[in-house]
């Protein structure tokens, strides 16, 4: 999908003569909208959610950020080259991962999340209606301004996107805890003001979530607040609480057919409907070269885990035996998994397990919160004494459940039967405690294969699974996992004045954002 420009055009009186009102009427293009649709808006910023944006390319955040960084760092992909991978060997200090969320988010979906909040408040276009339009905007914005901070912690919050609007072209900064704070109060007002008994408004037809099923988009939503609240339970307790509390009030998702996912499309357009994770790892299009990595592999092995042939498409791509699956460690380069193998010129795609291709049509599913997680942090909640939830040992044994079974959107054949999701959940009982804290980091670090950027967020706030970093030679951070990105270059030439003054962090990987204390 492309973004509307609206162009003005201007005019130019070559003699007094001329009459002024036929020469405005002459540049004036009777095809050209006078507004922007809002539904537009809203299935083009769904759709950005996934891809980053209709900016040309929907494999370039996912590829630099998602895989490159998220998904070697917290060990489920490994990589030996010298491809766009900083999470395998802390050591590419490649600018496009650090500057892919902040220009693709900031650019495109917050745009347009912004427009449709701007146009539908007062003094709008549409002021007063499109009402649960409106709410859903609010809830994806918040979506994706938490995907940005916890990426990089201090960010333009308040002034952001007011370019346009408010001629404010250097934003200030805000504090981590400050954006958090606001992200709980616009989830919280929006997903109670959504009813069915506002009027739909073409929102159904536009919704790429849930076809305009208000419902569900609440149980989204007080999802994304229970998300949110646990996020900053090690920094702020006492919010935490509270809104753990009015997400469970409110109701969050209840089974798999909650999944905020989008179902993305061969067509029109490879570059905006196609699956970007799916076309990164496409050889001949994306062709990034990971292996599933050894940490994953060997969990999935030592537990007897049915996701292990729905996740491994076998060794080399070939070899299926669930025996024979062998992931790669991280941190090797050439001339390291020669000396692994025992062999000149090995090549990392044949030696070891690889992604099972099912999961990477260009039409497959993009998930955005998988049903999973939200039990999984119940189980954390009430193990904590967190909101007033209860039996933890219950939330994680659904949770569990529903990791196993969430694979069918991808394909019909990757699906777990009851039994044999019941067998591996009564041989994975919880056992409560710090021990119980640790199945339920690692259950959940586990169930985000795919949704990398979450499963980072996950690691650097529990601590599980317990990873072993790497030690590559030459690399930034000292042979620690990284735990932020770096503020983009062009940012920081640009807004270097608002950068320090807004309590910036120390832009390196090492540095810990606000929430991050274990």
């Amino acid at each position: 999908m492309k973004k509307i420009i609206l162009s003005v055009l201007s005019l130019a009186f070559l003699a007094t003569s001329c009459d002024t009102d036929e020469l405005i009427n002459l540049n004036i293009n009777p095809q050209a909208p006078s507004t922007i649709e809002m539904n537009f808006l809203m299935t083009s910023a769904q759709l950005g959610t996934a891809s980053g944006g209709s900016r040309g390319d929907n494999r370039y955040i996912d590829w630099r950020t998602n895989i490159g960084m998220c998904a070697h760092a917290i060990q489920h992909i490994a990589n030996t080259g010298a491809s766009i991978a900083p999470g395998d060997k802390y050591n590419q200090d490649n600018g496009e991962t650090n500057a892919a969320p902040w220009d693709f988010l900031y650019n495109d979906v917050l745009q347009n999340t912004g427009e449709i909040i701007r146009q539908t408040g007062p003094g709008g276009t549409v002021a007063g209606t499109r009402k649960n339009l409106r709410e859903a905007a609010r809830i994806l914005r918040a979506y994706n301004f938490m995907r940005l901070t916890d990426y990089y912690g201090n960010i333009p919050y308040e002034e952001a996107i007011k370019g346009i609007t408010d001629a404010i072209f250097f934003p200030k900064y805000t504090a981590q805890s400050v954006i958090y704070a606001d992200l709980l109060k616009e989830v919280s007002e929006a997903t109670t003001a959504l009813s069915t008994s506002n009027p739909d408004e073409g929102f159904g037809n536009a919704d790429l979530f849930y076809a305009g099923d208000i419902p569900k988009w609440k149980r989204f939503g007080n999802s994304l607040l229970l998300r949110l609240a646990m996020r900053i339970s090690n920094v702020d307790a006492a919010k935490a609480n509270e809104f753990v509390a009015k997400a469970v009030a409110g109701g969050v998702m209840t089974s798999n057919a909650d999944m905020t996912f989008i179902k993305t499309a061969l067509g029109p357009s490879e570059w905006t409907n196609q699956n970007g994770i799916s076309r990164a790892f496409a050889f001949g299009d994306g062709g990034q070269q990971s292996a599933l990595s050894k940490t994953l592999i060997d969990f999935l092995k030592n537990n007897n885990d049915p996701r292990l042939m729905i996740i491994s498409g076998g060794v080399g791509g070939k070899d299926i035996n669930p025996a024979n699956q062998k992931g790669c460690p991280n941190g090797l380069d050439a001339t390291t998994l020669d000396a692994l193998v025992g062999k000149p010129g090995s090549n990392l795609m044949l030696e070891f397990s690889t992604i099972n291709l099912k999961l990477l049509d260009d039409d497959d599913i993009y998930v955005f919160m998988n049903y999973s997680e939200v039990e999984f942090l119940l189980a954390e909640a009430a193990e904590r004494k967190i909101g007033g939830v209860s039996d933890a040992a219950g939330h994680f044994a659904k949770g569990v459940k529903a990791a196993l079974q969430q694979y069918p959107g991808y394909d019909a054949s990757l699906a777990v039967s009851d039994a044999d999701a019941a067998t591996y959940v009564n041989a994975n009982a919880y056992k409560g405690g710090i021990a119980g804290l640790e199945q339920i980091g690692t259950q959940m670090w586990a169930s985000k294969f795919l949704n990398w950027w979450d499963a980072w967020a996950d690691w650097r706030r529990t601590g599980f699974p317990k990873l072993v970093p790497v030690n590559y030679q030459g690399n930034l951070t000292g042979g620690t996992i990284p735990r932020k990105l770096r503020v983009p270059a062009g940012e920081l030439a640009s807004n270097q004045a608002n950068f320090q003054a807004g309590g910036s962090l120390p832009n390196e990987y090492t540095t810990r954002v606000w929430w991050d204390k274990q």
